[in-house]
């Protein structure tokens, strides 16, 4: 039934992240590929979201009426415009606003933005050692270090600005869960806010938190299917390109249902490893 996924592929990808790989090459690695791009998007935004989603959260908690009425707003407009309008956004303003790769913005010395992409410093490998490599303006090209192109920013900035607005509510109502009496007594004990904060708080609140955050990073994963829609060449992208070459699309979207449900899968159960251990640790 599978046995297609071993003939040439037969199509290239425009990104192939640290994988090797040409049209010569099996179906198969091509569908690794598109498994590669998509978890090389989806993880850095999980991160991102988290911390930006708990950034907000304290905004909406906080006294300042002005970051109370920006953390609100923020909300409010994210989670009521859907995700593939925001996506389409992401990329169709990095498109009109970034200059040409010949006037790439360097803010930051070794990293440069532009139409070509972000380029940053990596590390590479030559005759057994380790360095990095630095991007510098080569004509009309940036070489050197690595380069997420403007299809990447574009999922990569959705996924964590949309997937933050909804993260956010689930640190806020599960900050607002702990009982006051226990930062009371910190406090009166000569706890620091953040002490309060990082030692009673949170970890009183990451067992409403966990099961919450657990959907919504099962979400983020989904969500990044969306991806097509701009050109990003994640496992979606991969396998509707293989349907057209094979014509198997039974099979094709066969393996995509499984591999994404095996994502899903072990999203799951790391979450409740954590879920468990945390418990483990209150008990103790």
């Amino acid at each position: 039934m599978l046995d297609f996924l071993n003939q040439p592929a037969g199509f290239g990808i425009g990104e192939t992240g640290l994988l090797v790989y040409d049209a010569s090459q099996p179906l198969w690695r091509a569908m690794a590929v598109g498994l590669g791009n998509t978890l090389r998007v989806s993880l850095p935004a999980l991160v991102f979201a988290t911390l930006l989603g708990i950034l907000i959260a304290l905004a909406r908690r906080s006294v300042h009426p002005g970051l109370r009425t920006a953390g609100n707003v923020y909300i409010d407009a994210v989670r009521n415009v859907p995700l593939l309008v925001q996506l389409l956004m992401w990329y169709f303003l990095l498109l009109d606003w970034l200059p040409d790769t010949t006037l790439a913005l360097g803010w930051v010395p070794g990293v440069t933005l532009s139409k070509g992409g972000l380029s940053f410093p990596w590390l590479e490998a030559s005759q057994g050692s380790w360095f990095w490599s630095i991007p510098a303006q080569d004509g009309l090209s940036v070489t050197g270090g690595a380069t997420v192109t403007p299809e990447y920013l574009a999922v990569f900035m959705a996924l964590v600005t949309y997937t933050a607005a909804f993260t956010a509510e689930v640190v806020r109502s599960g900050l607002e869960s702990v009982p006051k009496s226990l930062s009371e007594a910190a406090h009166t004990l000569g706890a620091r806010p953040h002490q309060v904060m990082l030692r009673v708080v949170l970890p009183q609140a990451l067992r409403t938190m966990v099961p919450a955050m657990t959907n919504q990073y099962l979400n983020l994963i989904k969500n990044s299917s969306l991806a097509v829609a701009v050109g990003y060449p994640d496992l979606v992208s991969v396998g509707n390109t293989a349907v057209n070459q094979t014509g198997r699309a039974v099979e094709c979207i066969l393996v995509m249902m499984s591999i994404y449900l095996t994502l899903s899968l072990l999203t799951a159960a790391l979450m409740n490893w954590f879920n468990a251990r945390h418990a483990l640790k209150d008990q103790s």
